[in-house]
């Protein structure tokens, strides 16, 4: 068994893209090895900022052997026929069995075929997965080459050269150019000249720690000799080292790490040998919020932050360099200090300019920043968010209109300030500050900075009255709009966060229990686009898009997604669709529960007779069978005793959804499972007595009736 290690050296790929690259290449390299049908062990892939690597154990030398069966004329064909089938197979007429197929006699030949040697087959392996690596963007690079026609590169970034070894031994090449589309691995030639990648067994390490060339043999061989040349390959190892050393140099100053994984996994995608060193904020720009220091150092430097044993903000910082210094890092630590001192010198002009004037004065600017073609500035956005909210405020216990007023004006405002136009990602957090700057309420700042949450199923969940209004209207006022201009997801397609904000208001009345009628918001939220052009709003669509939501929210806590689908159908009572999420909530627990009875599992199986029943006779006589049972024309005691009892428990039942007691409505409704068991085991309903016959339809349609009162049965899977 052999091993094959392959390795595309290129210029710096982006951080961003390096694990699906890895995980693209091993998938692509182990799919063209299943195709070549050569077995393997163990496959890895591995990524560096400058390479891509992937090996593989236990690949035979060779091909299988194949015997493959064909069968020929019959033996009394005529000589034309048989001397065209062993022509076709290449074998003589002795060489050739006979056998015996449906009384006739034919001619079969066995033909062997060995094996390839699996290094010719893989020969030309790296032109088959530059070809297919599927890169988000890619660039054009080098020098028109005459040779080839003019022809130019294309990948992620410029590539260097190849490693490409199996079992031991070397595959030498050269790579044609052209967006690898037309490329391919040719033989070793003399003076292939620039513009052929080579392919071999050369490698290099460390940009600038060990450039020289590298010979390697295998990939133990390759593992070891990158790592005596400061080359990590494994990205995971990378990320270990940095979190141990940044993690031991803050414990030195009595200091912790700040968690950040994106941010660790980013820094691992941009060395290939890291060094972490620890750094000093100055002073002076100590006082800045904790969030702009933060994410100057985060967005712009890929600096770690660290905290004290209180949690606070601390005056140092974690950089990780991509080389090893004679003096242990000295002057990079100090050419770092001073380019973040120069990043919060600009984060302190903007911070002293912003406060320079109110929130509230700022206000006029947000007419001249569109929120979206059809949908108008960010200006009206926020006149109607601002009366949405007012709406809401009745819906959320301990909402003061006027407070909410405040801050959904105020909401979007920060938009306009330097601060954020130089870091977008703290929109929110500092109009925050900005308003207990100007003398707002706490309250009031704090629905500026909730009012974008929660943005994802990790993301804290405002619980502050004014925050739930301004984050509810802010995200309806949106979904309403982008319906209402018919630009609605669309399968993997979602523009605008349309299904991210559906979440967010899920999310925002369930976990705050709170009794809002959706429909009657959205109505209002499409009232306030009044007088737009070729603008209309579904309410129903949009309870229809919230039922997808509600179900993907629910599915990880393994509520079934018909029963939710069953609860929204429901109409509610004086009409309209079931709105409310925590009344929909309980009615799914209840329903569940139920189901998970043996009354509830048979009362199931016989809506679904009855419901059968009366599709079939309805679309054959072509009607509804909705009509008031006539209790005269009832033959026998099982028809009777159940429009009795469906008529004695239908007050009970409305009562109990009316109060909101879903478990007595669903035991009122199992109280009828005997006497419908009862109903299908004797009576018969297609018989021959017209009139009875219909009598008996709607007594089955009586049935239907009384359970969807609850839920949508014809809904429920099972």
């Amino acid at each position: 068994m052999a091993e094959l290690l392959l390795e595309i050296l290129s210029e710096e790929i982006p951080a961003r893209m390096q694990a699906r690259a890895a995980d693209d290449l091993k998938r692509l390299m182990c799919d063209g090895l299943k195709v070549a049908g050569l077995d393997f062990d163990n496959a890895r892939s591995f990524v560096t900022p400058r390479r891509l690597v992937f090996v593989a154990d236990g690949i035979p030398e060779s091909t299988p052997d194949i015997s493959e069966e064909r069968k020929g004329p019959a033996t009394d064909a005529p000589e034309q026929a048989l001397h065209g089938f062993l022509g076709s197979v290449g074998l003589t007429l002795d060489q050739c069995e006979k056998r015996e197929v449906k009384g006739r006699e034919f001619y079969f030949a066995v033909i062997e075929k060995k094996g390839n040697r699996a290094r010719d087959v893989l020969f030309d392996t790296p032109f088959r997965i530059l070809q297919a690596m599927p890169w988000p963007k890619s660039m054009q690079w080098g020098d028109r080459i005459p040779e080839f026609g003019g022809q130019i590169r294309r990948w992620v970034r410029p590539i260097h050269s190849m490693v490409f070894i199996f079992n031991g031994e070397t595959i030498h090449g050269g790579l044609l150019p052209h967006g690898f589309g037309a490329t391919k691995l040719v033989g070793p030639k003399e003076g292939f000249g620039s513009g052929v990648i080579p392919v071999g067994g050369e490698t290099v390490g460390h940009r600038f720690l060990a450039p020289g060339p590298i010979t390697v043999t295998d990939f133990t061989d390759y593992e070891c000799k990158l790592r005596n040349a400061k080359v990590m390959v494994d990205p995971a190892e990378r990320r270990d080292l940095i979190a141990t050393r940044s993690a031991e140099l803050a414990a030195s100053e009595g200091l912790t790490v700040k968690d950040d994984p994106a941010l660790l996994n980013e820094v691992a995608g941009l060395v290939e040998w890291p060094v972490p060193l620890i750094g000093k904020i100055d002073d002076q720009f100590m006082d800045l919020p904790a969030e702009v220091l933060v994410t100057s150092m985060r967005s712009h430097q890929k600096y770690f932050s660290c905290l004290d044993k209180d949690g606070n903000f601390a005056n140092r910082f974690i950089l990780v360099a991509n080389t090893e210094t004679k003096d242990s890092g000295a002057q990079v630590i100090a050419g770092n200090e001073r380019v973040l001192s120069a990043r919060l010198a600009d984060a302190r002009f903007f911070w002293d300019a912003d406060r320079a004037q109110t929130l509230a004065s700022r206000a006029p600017a947000l007419k001249d920043r569109v929120f979206h073609a059809k949908l108008g500035n960010l200006g009206q956005k926020t006149e109607r968010v601002e009366a949405l909210a007012v709406d809401l405020a009745a819906s959320v216990p301990g909402a003061d209109s006027d407070m909410v007023c405040a801050a959904a004006r105020l909401a979007k405002v920060d938009l306009s300030t330097g601060m954020v136009a130089e870091f977008p990602e703290l929109q929110g957090i500092m109009g925050r500050y900005y308003a207990l700057n100007d003398g707002e309420s706490e309250d009031v700042a704090d629905a500026i900075a909730e009012h974008y949450a929660p943005q994802g199923p990790g993301d804290t969940c405002p619980t502050k009255p004014i925050s739930v209004c301004v984050s509810l209207a802010d995200k309806i006022d949106t979904m309403v709009g982008f319906f209402g201009i018919d630009e609605k997801p669309t399968g993997s397609k979602d523009p605008f966060a349309l299904r991210r904000a559906a979440l967010g208001v899920i999310r925002l009345i369930i976990e705050n229990d709170l009794r809002v009628p959706l429909a009657s918001v959205f109505a209002a939220g499409s009232g306030h686009y009044a007088g737009q052009d070729d603008f209309d709003c579904n309410p129903d669509d949009l309870l229809d898009f919230f039922a997808d939501r509600l179900k993907v929210h629910l599915r990880d806590q393994g509520v079934r997604h018909d029963l939710v689908d069953a609860v929204f159908a429901v109409e509610k009572r004086g009409g309209g669709r079931e709105d409310d999420l925590v009344r929909l909530l309980a009615r799914v627990d209840a329903l569940k529960e139920f189901l998970d009875t043996e009354d509830g599992a048979n009362l199931l199986t016989a809506y679904k007779r009855a419901a059968n029943i009366l599709r079939i006779e309805e679309k054959k006589d072509d009607c509804v069978y909705d009509q008031n049972v006539d209790g005269a024309r009832l033959e026998q005691d099982e028809e009777s005793a159940l429009l009795n009892h469906l008529v004695g428990i239908e007050a009970d039942i409305l009562t109990a959804l009316t109060d909101e007691r879903f478990a007595d409505a669903m035991s009122a409704l199992a109280t009828a499972r005997p006497l419908v068991d009862a109903f299908f085991d004797n009576v018969t309903v297609n018989c021959d007595d017209a009139g009875l016959r219909v009598n008996r339809l709607n007594l089955l349609a009586l049935v239907r009736n009384a359970m969807d009162l609850v839920a949508d049965f014809s809904r429920i899977e099972g």
